[in-house]
């Protein structure tokens, strides 16, 4: 039988060659998406037992996440105009390759500072990895329907990712070590770079961005002098010329970024797309959120383990509810912003989040189990419930040729929540993080914060424009 006839009971072979074909990019893609995800939550389990191992403080600890979230920040834009540039297939190679490097230098880091170079590295790949295996998955399913399929095993991979953390995450450092956390990740990446190479067709854009590199420094000049001036007010206090000079120079780069982006023909940042209120309301929206749940991880970790004495397997099962409850939320609130009730999405996220924050604005070396599972589990359903909204305002007002940049700065939006939460978690928490006896208390102002990051959620999802 040749290859365009019809068997008789299928479709033609080639079209059944066709469609394993795209299944085994989206399953390449998805790898990517479950290792880079997991490892936010497996590394926030192993933060004990790093401090104990490395000597590490609370800035080294915390570090070990803004140096991830801070380089993946500055580096997402970039790397999605070179692959459009160059070629998404060999990006998103690249990508494999050095995230896993990265990992595999993390796991024999000798000491903090080299960790949080490690992680840096790591990030540096892990930029070139969500954003091209997205666009991947839309040039290969073309059909919307098809396509609509991908994207939701792609949000259900993001699902399942975060679930596994914890628990894979607890069981590697009990049994092996917080270094075997990073383990995990190269033969992944390898096994996904094979793939890569074997599946996924090589594509770019009919007409690529121009490059911005002064824009590109001035991101990561500004990302990261407002990032360490946050973190290292807590030790040489907030009046600091050093602090004080970190928060200027953020805010000199933040200037000429703006007036440099608004002379350029193709920037790297499209200050237009902040004319839209819709667009601009999801990004804040993306911050507060996003802010809040590394906030939360970060703390949470800390708590369980250091002032609980739980293992970090106890840990992670208990922080089980959170990743059901996102898993669950994110389909719902998805249909809800299919079904036009975006505004009651997001309000239904900020409520959830004030009110899992709320609960845990009493936490104790003693609180009851229960409490904290119930809290946990409503905290999930509002970082769960805001994605959908968030990602659909982000690009639903733009144009197609727009849409690709629109998607990048969200997903930019998240990371810099998630550095900001994670550097003002030990800057409000105080010296009372340092010691695990008094890090319970040390946790209510923080989580206070949160619930107002929730509240404003509210405020901002009740009043933007559907």
């Amino acid at each position: 039988m040749k290859a365009s006839e019809t068997p008789r009971n299928g479709p033609p072979l080639l079209s059944v060659a066709a469609a394993r074909r795209r299944l085994l990019i989206l399953a390449t893609c998805c790898l990517s998406l479950f290792v880079v995800t997991m490892d936010l939550t497996i590394v926030s389990v192993a933060l004990p037992s790093i401090r104990r191992d490395l000597q590490a403080g609370v800035a080294g600890l915390q570090w070990c996440i803004d140096g991830y979230t801070v380089v993946v920040a500055s580096f997402l834009m970039l790397s999605g105009s070179m692959a459009d540039r160059y070629g998404r297939r060999r990006m998103f190679q690249v990508g494999l390759a050095v995230f896993s490097v990265g990992s595999l230098l993390c796991s024999l880091a000798p000491n903090t500072n080299a960790l949080v170079g490690f992680r840096m590295l790591q990030a540096l790949g892990g930029s070139m990895l969500n954003p091209v295996a997205m666009s991947i998955i839309v040039n290969t399913f073309t059909d919307l329907k098809e396509r609509g399929r991908a994207l939701g095993i792609w949000g259900a991979t993001f699902g399942v990712s975060m679930a596994a953390g914890p628990i894979v995450g607890g069981a590697l450092v009990d049994s092996l070590g917080w270094r075997s956390v990073f383990w995990i990740n190269v033969p992944v990446g390898m096994l996904a770079l094979a793939l890569a190479a074997r599946f996924v067709p090589e594509s770019r854009a009919e007409r690529s961005r121009r490059l911005d590199l002064v824009a590109q420094a001035l991101i990561v000049v500004g990302l990261m002098a407002f990032t360490s001036a946050v973190i290292d007010a807590r030790r040489v206090g907030w009046s600091s010329w050093t602090i004080l000079a970190g928060f200027a120079t953020s805010l000199v780069a933040l200037v000429a970024l703006v007036i440099w982006e608004s002379r350029r023909v193709e920037p790297l940042i499209d200050l237009r797309l902040f004319r839209s209120i819709r667009f601009s309301s999801a990004m804040l929206l993306a911050v507060l959120s996003f802010a809040s749940f590394s906030s939360f991880l970060f703390l949470n970790a800390l708590y369980l383990q250091d002032a609980r004495g739980f293992s970090a397997s106890a840990a992670g099962l208990m922080t089980l509810p959170v990743a059901i409850a996102i898993a669950a939320s994110s389909t719902m609130s998805g249909r809800l912003v299919g079904a036009g009730h975006a505004r009651l999405a997001v309000v239904v996220a900020g409520a959830s989040i004030a009110i899992g924050a709320l609960l845990q604005t009493r936490l104790a070396n003693d609180t009851a189990l229960p409490l904290l599972g119930v809290a946990y589990a409503i905290f999930g359903v509002g970082v769960g419930s805001i994605g959908a909204p968030v990602n659909t305002s982000a690009v639903s007002d733009m144009v197609v040729s727009q849409a690709g940049l629109a998607a990048a700065v969200a997903s930019t939006s998240r990371q810099v929540g998630a550095s900001l939460g994670v550097a003002l978690a030990g800057a409000m928490a105080g010296d009372g993080i340092e010691v695990g006896a008094h890090l319970a208390t040390a946790t209510h102002p923080v989580f206070w914060c949160i619930a107002a990051c929730g509240a404003a959620i509210v405020i901002v999802g009740a009043y933007r424009p559907t």
